[in-house]
């Protein structure tokens, strides 16, 4: 199945990636997207890998997520019209979780 990042996705992975290299090196960097796509591999073959994002439960469409490390998960649906996986978010688990879902609901 095929992947696509949404703007905003795209946007917090570019994020990240520039703070990972600027506070813990360039290594740190590639070893996070090599984890991301493993991940996506992985994600393509299996696409109800995620389970079912709990705080998006209520909304029309099934969002699920996947934990890349203890710092980070993507957030994604199925988009079966398509066949496409639908990555609509990279959260920070550090961060307040109803804040970020709530930009997705």
């Amino acid at each position: 199945m095929n992947i696509s990042w949404s703007k905003q996705a795209a946007e917090s992975l570019k994020d990240t990636t520039t703070y990972v290299r600027k506070e813990f090196g360039v290594k740190a960097k590639q070893k996070l997207l090599d984890e991301i796509r493993s991940l996506l591999i992985n994600l393509s073959d299996n696409p109800c890998l995620g389970k079912v994002e709990p705080l998006l439960e209520e909304t029309s469409v099934e969002y699920r997520c996947l934990v890349i490390n203890r710092l980070n998960k993507i957030v994604y649906y199925i988009n079966t019209e398509t066949e496409t996986i639908e990555i609509v978010a990279l959260w920070d688990t550090r961060r307040e979780p109803k804040a970020q879902a709530s930009k997705l609901k």
